[in-house]
């Protein structure tokens, strides 16, 4: 349990950290002072978040009963005025031709700091496991990252890391507004997680950051309408109006990573103008959330993930479009994740780099300012393309995009590929891999040569369902039921035994996991996330936490 002290100080707020030791380390990061600023967060904007929930699955339900997203006719006026545009931009933001992206654990942060890349986005979202002492200890991490004094050493391997001189810029990503955090509550429930992660972040850095000339930056997921927007646009004045710092010093990047936002990005541009600096193809999440958004759509049914690649043409309009619309407001436009690890074997490293390279010809060709990679092994390809594309200038602000209409429809045309056994199988061996991992604490775990996250894991559990959901047929003439499902699972249980050991096997959570996915995937309800479910397995071992 907390200790004493904290438990007294804590009785003067609305908030409560229960079920947890604050040894001396914790008790620094969750002073009196961090605690009441996060309070005062808590307070103002925890109750809002709940609305904006609300709305949507309202949003949903209108979604599942035949309708399809569009864009707004309430805000056509925000969209026609051409004369507005976001704050300048920071000197420090204004190259980002690559940055890395990985989780929050200690020796991780400081190999990407030093993999080469421009910007460094630190995440306790997608590719972290939002336990406790992942998420207090991350803080740690990022406060130590930006004053300098960082270090790891791996006992095991005898080795020491530390910072290198040139490190990259840190961008930290909060967990996004679905997501509770059971450890601090109010009125015995959960406060939201993004509001621990900004809140934290920010009290124990803005100081050091402003004597090194930067202001706090961030990276926004998950958002679905401008509403959302506003709220984060509302938390960050209050944030910098409590501290009593510039307008500005706080700057966000924000994720254009689900269906509905898509058709709202000048509106979020608008809505956050005075802090935003860029938006990012959030790629996976985004197919995940096309799947998602029209999964009761029998005519907007994707092919297996394996072939849904940003060729395709809704992917291509995707990105064309998020283009087009930042640069005509100022803002940068970044390019999605690259998910692959670079191989041992040369054979299958010169395949791997030839399918980043072609991707990331695509995104600078298609006016990207930049992108991102999942492994300090792609740095080099990746900034040499963007070097190339780029010559002597820091970004492509200036290219304005395509003049050719972005339609809805455009934005909605689903696309064919295979729909087969293989696939299916290997969608239940990643889902089950990650899952099993994730409820251990590992948000981030490489899986068949993919840097996998929720985000991948969340594509092939929503495409299982939507396939049992319709009765997809499958290529070889198979109806997909939820009985053949439970037969392939099952089997799968066996393969995934045999790659990693009767010990291992034993010792994981396999069966448990497998449990869950069959939930998951048979249920008549679709989860709107499986990290939801998934939390109350995380978390069992160190709190009695109620599951969604």
């Amino acid at each position: 349990m907390i200790t004493d002290d904290l438990a007294v100080e804590t009785q003067t707020r609305c908030i409560n950290v229960i079920g947890q030791t604050i040894d001396e380390g914790y008790a620094e990061l969750l002073s009196p002072e961090a605690l009441d600023f996060l309070d005062a967060v808590v307070a103002k904007f925890n109750a809002r978040r709940n609305d904006l929930l609300a709305l949507r699955e309202q949003r949903q339900q209108r979604f599942d009963q035949g309708e399809l997203p569009g864009f707004r006719t309430d805000t056509q006026s925000i969209r026609d005025d051409k004369s507005w545009s976001v704050a300048p931009i920071p000197a420090a933001l204004k190259d980002r031709r690559v940055e890395i992206t990985g989780p929050i654990e200690r020796k991780m942060v400081i190999n990407a700091l030093n993999s080469g890349a421009k910007v460094f986005m630190c995440c306790f979202e997608d590719a972290s496991a939002p336990s406790w002492e992942n998420m207090v200890d991350g803080q740690i991490n990022l406060r130590d990252a930006n004053n300098g004094s960082i270090n790891y050493t791996d006992l095991k391997k005898g080795k020491y890391y530390s910072l290198n001189d040139n490190p990259a810029l840190l961008i930290a990503r909060p967990r996004g507004i679905h997501l509770p955090e059971a450890h601090i509550q109010v009125e015995g429930e959960p406060i939201a997680g993004c509001l621990m992660d900004f809140a934290l972040y920010f009290f124990h850095n803005y100081k050091t950051r402003q004597e090194q000339g930067l202001g706090v930056y961030y990276y926004i997921p998950k958002l679905e309408c401008m509403e959302e927007a506003q709220w984060w646009a509302d938390i960050f004045h209050f944030t910098e109006e409590y501290f009593n710092v510039p307008t500005g010093t706080i700057k966000a990047t924000v994720l254009i990573e689900t269906l509905p936002a898509v058709f709202q990005m000048d509106e979020m541009l608008y809505a956050m103008r005075d802090h935003i600096v860029a938006m990012n193809c959030g790629r996976w999440d985004y197919i995940f959330s096309y799947i998602k958004t029209l999964k009761n759509h029998k005519d907007r049914i994707l092919p297996d993930r394996h072939g849904v690649g940003m060729d395709q043409p809704f992917l291509t309009a995707y990105s064309q479009l998020l283009v087009k619309t930042c640069h005509q407001r100022g803002a940068f436009a970044m390019g999605g994740m690259s998910a692959f690890i670079p191989s041992k074997d040369p054979q299958e490293l010169d395949q791997v780099l030839a399918k980043v390279t072609e991707d990331k010809k695509r995104e600078s060709s298609n006016g990207h300012d930049g992108t991102w990679v999942a492994h300090p092994g792609l740095v080099n390809t990746v900034m040499e393309i963007f070097d190339n594309h780029l010559a002597d200038k820091a970004n492509q602000l200036d290219f304005k995009g395509t003049e050719e209409e972005i339609t809805a429809e455009m934005l909605l045309e689903p696309c064919d590929g295979v729909r087969n056994e293989a696939g299916v199988r290997k969608n239940i061996r990643i889902a089950l891999y990650y899952i099993e991992a994730w409820i251990q604490g590992y948000g981030c775990v490489p899986i068949y040569g993919l840097m996998e996250d929720a985000a991948t894991a969340e594509i092939s559990r929503a495409s299982i369902w939507q396939w049992i959901h319709h009765g997809v047929v499958l290529d070889d003439g198979q109806t997909f039921t939820a009985e053949l499902f439970r037969k392939w699972l099952n089997e799968e249980l066996g393969t995934i035994q045999a790659e990693v050991g009767d010990e291992r096997y034993a010792n994981g959570r396999f069966e448990e996991t497998a449990q869950l996915f069959d939930e998951l995937s048979t249920a008549d309800e679709f989860a709107a996330f499986l990290t939801l479910p998934s939390y109350g397995l995380l978390t069992e071992e160190s709190l009695n936490y109620k599951k969604e």
